[in-house]
């Protein structure tokens, strides 16, 4: 799955470190994710999205649709 969560903290003018702490998971967490290496559950997506005043939707993207 992908996402925007770099480009969304870019915009917010966060560090990996500062989204961790402010959604309460490791800033290792935070890279896994943005790498697309960790697809998160819908809890932590859901805090994600949150942190960024945005849907899920926003943030993260089902490679199929991508594709439509």
């Amino acid at each position: 799955m992908k996402n925007r969560i770099r480009v969304l903290r870019a915009e917010k003018d966060w560090t990996q470190a500062q989204l961790a702490a402010l959604i309460g998971v490791s800033r290792q967490a935070i890279v896994a994710v943005e790498n697309g290496k960790y697809d998160p559950a819908l809890p932590l997506a859901f805090r994600i999205a949150r942190a960024f005043e945005k849907n899920v939707e926003e943030v993260f993207i089902w490679e199929n649709d991508s594709e439509r």
